[in-house]
């Protein structure tokens, strides 16, 4: 069975939970003796691996490159049994690659544009209209995605959930470096309006104890920064801009509290790792949440009354430590979807029943 999944980004130059998903799974694919799989990379961010096809695309944007990836993929699906394509940026490729060399098309949701902005792109919902109608299989990473996926597309996908484990740590003092005495309060991921790191600086303001650690960046980081300006708590927020992997279990670990504010997360792989780490959770709606023990986490709204609430109540209160789940078995399912597809003759698209 020959297999060509498509990503974006690879360990550790990523932009979120997408890009681990891919690493994780083509890794653990790897190392099925029943599959051969490669994975196509933009070339700037390829590592040099066995399996990995880097591919130029220019320097236009995300759009741009992905639809020059999308065609050039296109033209190699024809030595492959199955081409696995993951959110809007590999619809294209998958479609094509259907079409003119009747390979199997897999295509993993990871989220929607209409949960990653109030004003979605047209054209990535075009895109994302014909990966969830055209796909021989549709796959989702959280029950919650699915639903807004049938809701949005009339189309039920499969859910595998991403795995999840405890990051690295390393014994680093994250408070002390940092120059924290008392709490640390911890978000980590991108500055972008899905993630309404807004709603937990005011949450912050409201409760006012402890320090703020932000990591990660992004378009907002700016607006964001002033933003904590204008309210005048600056001397309590520290903004430590994108966290390594080899520190982040550090931080996680040193933290009181996580908390995800964010408008919509499918899944939320920070989420876990934190809780994985121990360390009490303040999170929205998530993904994550549905396979979490409750005794790990506290659930708020989407409002800063809430967050500051549920921060106050992570603060007083003792939680379980989340237990790992294995990224193989989620690769395990995955590969099974794989034998399912490739025994079916119908080209008819597999649905959820």
């Amino acid at each position: 069975m020959n297999v060509l999944m498509l990503g974006w980004g690879f360990p550790p130059d990523i932009d979120g939970g997408l890009d681990i998903h891919v690493a994780e799974v083509f890794k653990h694919l790897r190392e099925n003796e029943e599959v051969r799989i490669d994975l196509a990379l933009p070339e700037a961010r390829a590592p040099s691996l066995e399996n990995v096809i880097p591919i130029e695309t220019g320097n236009g944007d995300m759009i741009d490159r992905s639809r020059i990836m999308s065609q050039k993929v296109a033209e190699i699906a024809e030595d492959y049994d199955i081409i696995h394509t993951h959110d809007w940026f590999g619809a294209e490729a998958g479609f094509k690659s259907k079409k003119y060399s009747d390979v199997k098309w897999v295509s993993t949701f990871h989220s929607l544009s209409s949960g990653r902005s109030r004003t979605p792109s047209k054209r990535l919902e075009r895109m994302e209209k014909a990966a969830a109608e055209e796909s021989d299989v549709l796959i989702s990473v959280s029950e919650s995605l699915a639903e807004e996926v049938n809701e949005k597309y009339s189309r039920q996908p499969e859910v595998i959930y991403n795995g999840y484990e405890k990051p690295e740590t390393h014994g680093k003092d994250v408070k002390s470096d940092l120059g924290i005495e008392g709490e640390m309060i911890f978000y980590v991921g991108r500055h972008a309006e899905q993630k309404r790191i807004e709603l937990l600086i005011r949450a912050f303001e409201k409760l006012d104890r402890g320090t703020l650690v932000l990591g990660g960046t992004g378009h907002m980081k700016n607006a964001l920064e002033q933003f904590v300006e204008l309210l005048g708590i600056e001397d309590s927020v520290r903004f430590v801009g994108f966290i390594p992997d080899s520190e982040l279990g550090d931080y996680y670990s040193s933290a009181d509290v996580f908390v995800s504010p964010s408008r919509n997360e499918p899944f939320g792989l920070t989420i876990t790792e934190a809780a994985c780490c121990g360390t009490p959770v303040v999170a929205t709606e998530s993904g994550a949440l549905e396979i979490l023990p409750e005794q790990t986490y506290f659930k708020a709204e989407g409002n800063s009354d809430s967050l500051k609430e549920n921060i106050e109540k992570a603060l007083e209160t003792d939680v379980e430590i989340a237990t790992e789940r294995s990224w193989k078995s989620s690769s395990e399912k995955i590969y099974r979807i794989y034998e399912d597809i490739t025994s079916i003759s119908s080209t008819s698209p597999r649905c959820k029943t």
